[in-house]
């Protein structure tokens, strides 16, 4: 089964605000909106948003036994693990089992995902 599909519309508009729900673990600090996911393979698309001041540091660093892809939208994101600022325009492409995080935000981060773990490789 192919990757869920819909044409153009805009996930950041305040119309759709409510579609919106918590990540497990960081409420009150983050928020996930799947955009696309192939319920079979699990291959999903998503964008995360980090509210300004959140700190993931109590949750870690994390990593999964898939590979996936990060592209930052709009604001910016500390990765304790690689010590860098994320800006607009960043990109990563991460290998299964990468550790990133603890997050932190001052201005708050919108981040789009692109995951795949039906790929695993550890």
């Amino acid at each position: 089964m192919p990757k869920s599909t819909i044409t153009y519309w805009n996930p950041l508009s305040p119309e759709n605000e409510g579609q919106w729900q918590p990540v497990e673990g960081l409420e009150h600090m983050a928020e996930a909106l799947t955009l696309s996911i192939d319920e079979a393979t699990g291959e999903y698309t998503r964008l995360t948003r980090f509210r300004a001041g959140a700190d993931t540091t109590s949750a870690g660093g994390k990593s999964h036994c898939y590979p996936e892809e990060i592209f930052v939208v709009s604001g910016r994101l500390y990765d304790q693990a690689f010590d860098v600022w994320l800006e607009s325009g960043h990109y990563a492409s991460r290998p299964a089992g990468e550790v990133h995080g603890p997050f932190k935000t001052d201005i708050g981060c919108v981040v789009l995902e692109v995951s795949f773990p039906n790929r695993t490789g550890i």
